[in-house]
């Protein structure tokens, strides 16, 4: 038994001055003329002198004694105190608390150390303090409790402190944590509406453990076998048992600690019915939108849910209006004679709340405005939940920060007013990159640059990019305000260079030069939609090296623009360009639901050197499939769309460039194909003299097409073995992915007609108009600190002759 150490100290005073105060007491009260502390070490006199309530010129008596020495004891200095008179001197001879010099801990594998620690700090017991032996009982205890409840019943934990030089001590923390009990047999008695297979469904806990699941186990946990009998009140609840309850519980453990029997005793009741519900209370003169919230209808079954979820939705109605302290309470009525429940509704909304100050925290890069403009919630009016929720949401789509998180608080003295506090954790929203890719096919790509989202904290976006591989060299410099004007307008632009050697990229053989500029303004809808309006030049100087069907068609119609030894042309020209984009994610990185719709229409002006247009849409949507949002599905689709329009002045209708066409196949269109791959291929000429052919035939070079559809599915799950704190840093992914390029232009059908001998490949082999792909596998993504990482492994599901497939492909420094 652990006696009270302030008890025990006045116990022991008392003993030590049994003499003193016996002389005392026969003499009378006497005057203090001085006081005297021996055996200070760490702790100062003046502090010691500070905890007796007792001063020179005082008249003191036996009881002031004891209380002087209890007061020291209570400072949580001391180990020993003797008291003594001489004369009219008191002299205090204490013997201090050694101080704690390393704390340790062995065998401890169900607790991490650093948990440990924390737990212990906070009890006071930490490296440089004084030792409480009392409080290291209380630990030891609480411990004890910790691996009782985890059924682990044969722990034991021991306490080894060894005495140091200079009054210190080490503390070592000894653990033998034993083998959790496991389940032997779970008996559920007096169950007839529902099988006992049927409830054991409903546990977490559980006496059978099938074969192939590995991550399940049959071991006892105290708080696992509360959170089931809860489960399954509410199971019966919610299916009009309203009367049900668990009689009794039985947990009985075998001789040797290591199995456990458990035993429950349930009542189901009858089922029952709902009545009449009514609602009462300060209605605000809204009952006809209030009872339009209610999730319950009489004569349905009684369910403890819906009326769960009923309180939920008034309460977040009656917030809205700024009463953001409702109380909703719901008082049922059981009619055992007919089995009905009769529910009165009580709502009382309170005050009004207002909204004095917004404060933010954790934004050690971005700054105050940016957060600011993005918060819907604003100071000096009332406060509603649903505008603090947008707030958040809007916060977290920004792809600053890791994590957001907001709580109200009273502001003293006032029951109306209140401060709302946004705490955030920043996360890389760019990155200084030497980024590298690689594909088991496709080799080493590299990339150098800097990439902000958020610049120097400001909020806007800016990257200079510098990219080379096999067949591309390009850079760019970009520049983003997303606040360009205070109501939200948008403003960036754009210059960039690039040079392509397509044959190397597995496209037919030309190289394209391009420079560019461009501009953009967006306009806010709303909350959630955008329109965007570009302008932009761009110069492109094509080569012309092999011969192919589709590019003669395109050179035939631009004869004329060809320089005089016919190795290049330049095509020059502006284009406009209109989107819209709407966008409900809740994250801005890592989203786990919302969706994204994004249509972009752009064209050449009237006038360019080659007229077309492209048109393409874009879809993304997640579904979680857990409340806590670790389980999601994202699905994603793209088609898209170019042609020429008008003519040319020799006559000829504009047709789509052929370095404008579209390709799918690679790490951002359909994995476990390359890049590129994906499209009808290049038609050349077969005949030579000497070969007896005639014809076209169809080469391995990908010639593109003016159409493309791709799709994909992902499952979204916890990253094994990883812990929850960073879910929003890790994603991993199950996929499977299609797509299809075709040339809706491009008749196939004048090239098969001709004849080709010696075991040519023909050209219907490879452009069959939707030939669809398909791929699967698993993704790992990182937001690391040097930038986000990728890595996927894809096989493909179906593919066709001359399809060029990439199993494994590693990024770092790419974008999600």
């Amino acid at each position: 038994m652990i006696i009270n150490k302030y008890l025990a100290g006045v116990l022991f005073s008392s003993a030590c001055l049994f003499t003193s105060t016996t002389a005392i007491a026969a003499a009378g009260s006497f005057i203090v003329k001085d006081i005297q502390v021996e055996g200070l070490q760490r702790v100062t006199l003046g502090a010691a002198l500070l905890n007796i309530p007792l001063r020179e010129g005082d008249s003191i008596s036996p009881s002031d004694t004891a209380l002087a020495v209890k007061k020291l004891y209570a400072s949580g200095n001391f180990d020993d105190i003797e008291l003594y008179r001489d004369g009219s001197t008191l002299v205090f001879k204490v013997t201090e608390l050694p101080t704690i010099s390393s704390i340790e801990f062995v065998g401890n594998e169900a607790i991490p150390e650093e948990q440990l620690k924390e737990s212990l700090s906070s009890s006071g017991i930490r490296v440089g303090e004084p030792i409480d032996r009392t409080i290291i009982r209380s630990v030891e205890q609480g411990l004890q409790e910790f691996y009782y409840g985890a059924g682990r019943y044969s722990a034991k934990i021991n306490t080894i402190l060894t005495p140091l030089p200079r009054n210190r001590i080490d503390i070592k923390f000894s653990f033998v944590e034993g083998k959790s009990a496991e389940i032997k047999q779970l008996n559920i008695l007096g169950n007839t509406v529902y099988s006992t297979a049927e409830l054991k469904n409903l546990f977490e806990l559980s006496d059978h453990t099938p074969w192939w699941n590995v991550m399940a186990d049959q071991q006892y946990q105290k708080q696992l076998l509360a959170g089931d009998l809860e489960k399954l009140r509410s199971h019966y609840v919610d299916n009009g048992y309203i009367r049900f309850k668990t009689e009794s519980t039985q947990v009985s453990m075998t001789p040797d600690k290591q199995g456990i029997y458990i035993t429950l005793k349930v009542n189901e009741g009858e089922q029952y019915k709902l009545g009449n519900i009514s609602l009462t209370g300060n209605l605000l003169d809204k009952e006809e939108e209030l009872r339009g919230l209610l999730a319950l209808d009489s004569g349905e079954l009684y369910s403890g849910a819906s009326v769960t979820a009923t309180e939920e939705s008034l309460s977040r109605y009656l917030s809205r209006f700024g009463y953001a302290y409702p109380k909703v309470s719901t008082y049922p009525e059981i009619n055992d004679e007919d089995h009905t429940v009769n529910l009165t509704i009580a709502v009382e909304p309170g005050p009004r709340i207002y909204v004095r100050r917004i404060n933010f925290a954790g934004n050690d890069v971005t700054k105050d405005e940016v957060l600011r403009r993005e918060m819907r919630q604003m100071e000096g009016t009332w406060l509603s939940n649903r505008l603090i929720d947008r707030s958040k949401t809007r916060l977290n789509q920004l792809g600053f920060f890791e994590t957001v998180n907001t709580n109200t608080v009273r502001v003293p003295g006032e029951m109306d007013v209140v401060d709302v506090n946004v705490q955030v954790k920043e996360q890389a929203a760019g990155s200084f990159t030497a980024a590298i890719g690689y594909g088991n096919e496709s080799g080493v790509s590299l990339n150098l640059g800097i990439q902000q989202d958020n610049f120097f904290g400001t909020g806007n976006k800016a990257g200079i990019s510098v990219s080379t591989n096999d067949y591309s060299k390009k850079a760019s410099l970009s520049y983003t305000d997303p606040y360009f004007t205070v109501d939200g307008v948008s403003f960036g632009g754009k210059i960039y260079v690039s040079d392509f050697e397509a044959k190397k990229a597995d496209i037919v053989d030309y190289n394209n030069r391009t420079y560019g500029i461009s501009g953009t303004l967006g306009f806010p809808v709303n909350e959630n939609n955008t329109l965007s309006f570009s302008l932009g030049y761009e110069w492109n100087k094509i080569s012309q090296t092999t011969s192919y069907a589709q590019t003669d068609i395109f050179w035939d119609i631009y004869k004329d623009e060809i320089d005089q030894d016919g190795s290049f042309v330049v095509f020059q020209g502006f284009d406009v360009s209109a989107s819209w984009r709407r966008r409900t994610l809740n994250r801005g990185v890592f989203a786990t639901s919302g969706s994204e719709q994004k249509a972009n229409f752009t064209m050449t002006v009237p006038g360019s050197d080659v007229q077309y247009f492209k048109m393409s849409f874009d879809n993304k949507y997640y579904v979680p499939l857990s409340t806590n949002h670790r389980w999601s599905v994202l699905m994603r689709g793209r088609v898209a769309y170019g042609n020429g329009y008008g003519q040319t002045s020799n006559g000829d209708d504009h047709v789509l460039p052929f370095y404008q066409n579209y390709y799918a196949g690679g790490f951002y269109s359909v994995r476990g194909f390359n890049s590129n791959t994906i499209s009808p291929k290049g038609l050349q000429n077969s005949s030579a003299p000497g070969s007896g052919n005639s014809g076209y035939v169809a080469t391995d070079s990908s010639i593109g097409g003016n159409a493309l559809a791709t799709a994909s599915a992902e499952l979204i799950f916890p990253t094994p073995f990883l812990s929850e704190e960073y879910a929003n840093l890790v994603r991993t992914t199950v996929f499977v992915d299609a797509g299809s390029v075709w040339d809706t232009e491009f008749d196939a059908s004048v090239y098969e007609s001709q004849t080709c001998l010696g075991g040519c490949k023909y050209y219907g082999d490879y452009s069959d108009p939707m030939r669809l792909r398909a791929s699967a596998g698993v993704s790992l993504q990182w937001l690391s600190p040097m930038g986000p990482l990728v890595f996927s492994l894809a096989t493909p599901l179906k593919k066709y002759d001359g399809d060029r497939t990439e199993v494994f492909t590693f990024n770092i420094g790419t974008t999600f």
